[in-house]
């Protein structure tokens, strides 16, 4: 089960590669800030948010975790498919990727994970 801590996941592991590690670290310091921005847009924040831990959770496993770290940095990431400055549609493909990756990993994400996207949401600072 994984660790809790003042709202937040640990695991301070990221999976594989050192493309992987700079992938994950761009997550980590864009992620909070464009899920804020971008939240209202997307219908099925919480599991974003759960998704979010899951991915820097140890006890994922790293196959899980570097997909769950790829969609997130898709989503992060300013440049992609269609861009999110355009009204309406800019977070859609964003929505697509981050949606496929949840519905596919879903089974990996726990109740821990929810209860963290829940605190966060709530506006509890996560780390």
């Amino acid at each position: 089960m994984a660790k809790i801590l003042h709202g937040d996941i640990l695991g301070p592991e990221t999976p594989g590669s050192k493309e992987d590690k700079a992938r994950a670290e761009t997550v980590r310091r864009g992620f909070w800030k464009k899920f804020r921005a971008a939240a209202r847009h997307i219908p099925f924040a919480e599991d974003v948010a759960a998704a979010y831990f899951c991915a820097f959770d140890s006890a994922t496993p790293i196959r899980v975790r570097a997909t769950l770290i790829g969609a997130l940095a898709y989503f992060v990431l300013p440049v992609d498919a269609v861009p999110d400055f355009l009204v309406g549609i800019g977070f859609a493909d964003d929505a697509t990727v981050l949606m496929t990756a949840l519905t596919l990993l879903r089974g990996h994400i726990q109740p821990a994970h929810y209860e963290a996207a829940k605190r966060a949401l709530a506006g509890e600072k996560p780390a």
